[in-house]
């Protein structure tokens, strides 16, 4: 599956959170103010990428996800960790420990989570 722009993933956040909609219902839940015909054109990209469907009403069309979030989520965070922790999760956890995007207490709970799994 082809990796989407960031402009392609914020009208997947956007479609993700309505399940269905049109291109103003879209626009409408970007949180910057973008031109109709440029969120045109990126559903269709999306739509040739294999990331939507459409059902057809006349004219318009409203489009649908054929990807979930999870899914997506799933093979980028796959992606990242092969190309930014050479697969390595505790490079990861290592990683955001340093940056101090994760506490201890957090760490704590993953390590609960892990542990209950077994």
């Amino acid at each position: 599956m082809e990796r989407l722009t960031n402009k392609e993933e914020e009208v997947m956040q956007a479609l993700w959170k309505l399940e269905k909609g049109f291109v103003k219902d879209i626009l409408a839940q970007l949180p910057e103010k973008q031109h109709y015909n440029t969120i045109s054109t990126i559903v269709r990209n999306l739509e040739e990428k294999g990331y939507v469907a459409y059902n057809a009403y006349g004219k318009t069309h409203q489009y649908y996800p054929l990807v979930s979030k999870e899914e997506y989520t799933k093979r980028f965070m796959n992606l990242a960790m092969k190309r930014y922790f050479n697969n390595n999760y505790k490079s990861m956890v290592s990683f955001f420990a340093k940056e101090e995007k994760i506490s201890a207490e957090e760490l704590r709970e993953i390590l609960e989570i892990i542990e209950n799994k077994k």
